[in-house]
Formats: structure tokens, C-alpha cells, sequence
């Protein structure tokens, strides 16, 4: 393919369009010249203002992935961590490991159902071999988050819950928030994200996914929270949708649109905490 044809489909795949003279000229002009390569201008492209801004996503669940993503790398430092419901669908190291957790650990634990209790679309088959990650060791705890007796006390630095308090009831999630503090150290860190559902009941009636007990609003889980014990650090909303949630509808285009973290957690489809254990 020439350089000029080459040039042509980078912009109409990554910016949706056609180049710009400016543009044209630029690029055309450096591949030339020898001074960069095809790869090169594609991670230009990938690292511009109009490609992270202006490039939206349509797809509002790989918008959320994304930020997920973003919400993760965030994430403090830890030797080890106990994921609850961190089954990755297609890797046996998890999900915090694939979604960009960045640093290495000494343990990660992952604890999920069992394979027969998981609702269908959560089944991955399970395995009690320990996986070698990239990051570190990996292994496997195959039964409820609200019973997390078989764990010592004070034994993790971070537990994180992305995705899961919503699949038990209020009750159940108590529980689960009492455990994670039980087996945090003092000085630890607990990492919850989750829908909110102040905007997931403008988007339908029923819950937004049938495995789903409840759907927190931001003033709820606040204070389940803090009745816990932990001092919330940091309150995140992912997927910001504020102007359709000011007019009283949900705006599927908006949410997917506005990728990553923001400020107004009450005004975004997820909520995402890092709470302090004293």
C-alpha cells in the first residue's frame, strides 16, 4: 500500500474522517522523508487530543471496561491482594491483572463461586493450580464473599471488590464489607466500584443485569461504608452522564461517550471508592 493510501485509512479507522490538507501534508510528507513509520503515526494519532476526546465510544459496556481500566491503574500499591469476584472470562490470573493493575505483588487471591452456583454467563471453569502472572502468583478460592472465615485476620494490604457488591443483598453486603475489614491490616486499602443506581433506574425499570440484588446509590453506599469503619480517601464516578441525569433520563450515548474518571461521582453510571482501613 502507498504511503498516501496508508495515511487515508489510519485517519478514516482511528478519527473517522478523511485527513485534513494540514494534516495530509504532515504526514505524508514524514513517511517520505523516512522520519517516522506507519506504527509511529498511529500512536501520534492514538495519543491526540481528537482521538482520546473526539474519538467517543458508542458502546457503553466498553466504555465502562475502560474505565474500569483507568480506575484500576489508580489503584494503591499492594503486596497482597484479595480480589472478590475477579474471575477473568478468558485467563486463569484475573481481571485486575488484564484491566491494568500496574504494580507487582507478593500474593493475588481470587474468591468466586463455585463454578455450579455462578450465574451462566459468569462460568469459566475453575482451578486450584496457582498461575504465574505477570505481576506475581495467583490463585484461586472457590466460595462466597460473605464468608471469608477460612482468611486470617489483618493478612491483606487491598482488597478490592470491582463489579460484585450488587450480586448479594444488603444484608449479604454488610457482611462483606465487615469481612474486607477484618482481613485488611491496618492501613490498608479496600477498592469498591459498582452501578449507580441513581442513574441505572432512569435507564430501566428492573436492575440492568439479572444476577443483580441491588444497585447502591452514592449516599447509600457511603454510609455502608462508613459504618464499616473505613475513611473513604477518594469518591470516583466513571461513564459521566450529568447533563441527561439534570433533564431526568438516561442518555446511553452520554455515558459511553465520557470515558474515565470524574469528580461528580453522583452524576456517573459507576461508583468508585478507596476507602482507608484505620
Amino acid at each position: 500500500m502507498a504511503d498516501a493510501d496508508a495515511v487515508r485509512l489510519i485517519y478514516q479507522i482511528m478519527l473517522g474522517r478523511e485527513p485534513d490538507p494540514s494534516g495530509w501534508a504532515d504526514f505524508t510528507g514524514r513517511l517520505d522523508r523516512g522520519e517516522i513509520t506507519r506504527d509511529s503515526m498511529v500512536e501520534e494519532i492514538r495519543g491526540s487530543e481528537e482521538f482520546r476526546f473526539h474519538r467517543r465510544f458508542t458502546q457503553l459496556s466498553r466504555s465502562i471496561h475502560m474505565s474500569r481500566c483507568d480506575f484500576v491503574q489508580s489503584l494503591p500499591r499492594a503486596g497482597r491482594i484479595l480480589d472478590l469476584g475477579g474471575t477473568n472470562l478468558w485467563s486463569e490470573d484475573g481481571a485486575l491483572v488484564h484491566m491494568g493493575y500496574p504494580y507487582e505483588f507478593e500474593e493475588l487471591m481470587i474468591v468466586e463461586l463455585p463454578e455450579d452456583d455462578r450465574h451462566p454467563i459468569y462460568r469459566t471453569g475453575q482451578s486450584d493450580e496457582v498461575v504465574q502472572s505477570r505481576l506475581g502468583p495467583v490463585r484461586h478460592r472457590y466460595h462466597s464473599m460473605t464468608d471469608l472465615s477460612g482468611i486470617a485476620d489483618a493478612s491483606f494490604d487491598l482488597v478490592y471488590c470491582g463489579q460484585s457488591i450488587e450480586h448479594v443483598s444488603e444484608k449479604d453486603g454488610d457482611v462483606v464489607l465487615a469481612e474486607a475489614f477484618r482481613v485488611l491490616r491496618p492501613g490498608g486499602w479496600l477498592a469498591v466500584d459498582t452501578p449507580n443506581g441513581r442513574a441505572t433506574e432512569m435507564q430501566q425499570p428492573e436492575f440492568v443485569d439479572p444476577d443483580h440484588e441491588v444497585e447502591y446509590t452514592h449516599p447509600q453506599l457511603l454510609a455502608k461504608l462508613t459504618a464499616a469503619g473505613f475513611t473513604v480517601v477518594e469518591a470516583k464516578g466513571l461513564n459521566y452522564l450529568g447533563r441527561s441525569l439534570a433533564a431526568g433520563r438516561f442518555d446511553p450515548s452520554e455515558a459511553a461517550g465520557n470515558t474515565g474518571l470524574f469528580a461528580e461521582i453522583e452524576d456517573c453510571y459507576i461508583l468508585a471508592y478507596v476507602c482507608w482501613r484505620p
